[in-house]
């Protein structure tokens, strides 16, 4: 029979709680269950006056919006104050009643400048030792990563830096006429190439992640995957041109000292090939699962000996020619951490690989061996020998683990580009988001732990009456249970 509702409803009070007009699979009510942010009331004490002044909004509240924003893949805070008017979840979530007026936008960007983002970032470690608590983190085997988040500058605010016009503009008007000191090192045959930038977040710097792509203002965020769940333990925000495999060992630091295991196992991909990284971490008795970079070979240039014919003696700090001689220690190259070693012009003028080897104006063989040499050789014959099914497995993990954690991040939660400018918000930003993630991820893998309990439950048959079996009740999609005797 074809029926017809009144569309308009004239009730005003309807008895009736917020909480049970939200669905009790909805991603803020199961957040709700595991979240405790009853600390962050003495963490920003020190921020606020205690004794004068208007009333704040509540600092657990402000925090719970910000939250909810991420779930909801909102960034910016004018969305997000829109979004709140009308939702239903958020306000119960927030604590907000239906006729109470919600904060100013602009408090949110007020609140997050006042506490600062060191306190951001103890809100996502809280989440990890959340997930440690509930036997989600094993971080023994540790993932590592790092992608751009694209700056929120326009095209047309990028222009041209010019290093002679800011170093005049920042002398010292007492020292303006000493001289600069003389640059050391070979003179450029060329001017040195123009940096760009934006005016309008000057802490964003040009950088693309392939030498296909065009160069982008950016920010990068390094990241750490534990194994076992996913979790995420560890996130840093840095400009764009930052290379991240000076950030590998400061990060194997950090996990280490939040989950007071040492890391037995370390992955990540070429961009921290670095010698100095594999000679840390096998110092510190970490597999290293970092494939080497392939070795450069110039083309259009006449190809002298390379490096890898010579052999390298750690031990007695030597080098040995491809013709038996030995190249000893000649000067250290603080630059580039590395020390070169040099032939005797003796031995190059009667070697027979002399043509080879050096150039006609050149009277001996020299060659340049940073810090780790040793360490980068036994990576290299590790991957040339082949590595083995665990390493391989290891590395095929890394590939979703973490690279699908920054997948997530930019698809579900806004993370593809950043909501605000400076380098402290776009932490703020990363740190959130690192933090909405983990408590999905609690949620998640907690529901599903419930779900075995409660099917090994049902399975004993000691627990109820052989008559009368218990109902397991299970919706679809969700997870929510019921078990009934």
């Amino acid at each position: 029979m074809q029926s017809k509702r009144e569309r308009r409803q004239d009730e005003l009070f309807i008895a009736s709680s917020l909480s049970a007009l939200i669905p009790d699979d909805h991603i803020l009510k199961r957040v709700d269950r595991i979240l405790d942010l009853s600390w962050i009331h003495d963490a920003v004490r020190g921020c606020y006056c205690q004794n004068n002044g208007r009333p704040s909004i509540d600092p657990e509240a402000a925090l719970r919006l910000m939250l909810a924003g991420f779930f909801y893949r909102i960034t910016g805070d004018r969305e997000l104050m829109r979004e709140a008017q009308v939702n239903i979840a958020i306000r119960w979530f927030m604590g907000y009643r239906l006729d109470e007026p919600l904060p100013d936008r602009s408090s949110l960007t007020t609140i997050r400048q006042r506490w600062g983002d060191s306190l951001y970032r103890d809100v996502f470690e809280r989440t990890v030792k959340q997930c440690m608590a509930a036997g989600l983190v094993n971080a023994q085997t540790v993932h590592i990563d790092a992608t751009l988040i694209r700056a929120d500058v326009s095209w047309d605010s990028i222009v041209t830096h010019h290093v002679e016009q800011t170093i005049e503009e920042n002398k010292d008007d007492d020292n303006s006429d000493a001289p600069l000191p003389p640059r050391r090192g070979r003179h450029r045959s060329s001017p040195p190439q123009q940096k760009k930038y934006s005016p309008t977040d000057p802490d964003a710097s040009m950088a693309t992640s392939s030498h296909r792509y065009h160069l982008e203002p950016s920010y990068k965020q390094h990241t750490a995957v534990e194994d076992s769940n996913g979790v995420i333990v560890n996130v840093e925000v840095t400009t764009g041109e930052v290379n991240e495999g000076h950030r590998l060992i400061g990060q194997i630091e950090r996990i280490e000292s939040l989950t007071g295991t040492p890391i037995e196992t370390v992955t990540a991909d070429r961009g921290y090939a670095h010698p100095t990284n594999y000679a840390l971490l096998e110092a510190k008795g970490i597999d290293a699962i970092i494939p080497p970079q392939a070795v450069a070979v110039r083309k259009n240039t006449v190809q002298r000996l390379p490096l890898r014919r010579f052999k390298y003696d750690a031990h007695k700090h030597r080098v040995t020619c491809p013709a038996g001689k030995h190249l000893h220690r000649a000067g250290r190259n603080t630059t580039d951490k590395a020390y070169w070693y040099r032939a005797r012009s003796r031995d190059c003028a009667a070697c027979p690989l002399r043509e080879r080897c050096i150039s006609s104006s050149s009277s001996s063989r020299h060659v340049l061996i940073v810090d780790g040499y040793a360490a980068l050789i036994r990576a290299r014959r590790r991957k040339e020998k082949g590595w083995d099914d665990a390493t391989r497995e290891n590395y095929t993990r890394h590939r979703w683990r973490v690279e699908g954690v920054h997948g997530r991040a930019k698809q579900q939660h806004g993370l593809r580009r950043a909501a605000r400018r400076g380098l402290s918000e776009v932490r703020i930003q990363s740190y959130l988001t690192a933090a909405a993630m983990n408590l999905k991820k609690l949620t998640t893998v907690t529901g599903r732990a419930l779900l075995r309990v409660i099917f090994a439950l049902w399975r004993k048959p000691t627990l109820w009456n052989q008559n009368q079996p218990p109902t397991l009740y299970i919706h679809p999609m969700t997870t929510v249970w019921a078990l009934s005797f």
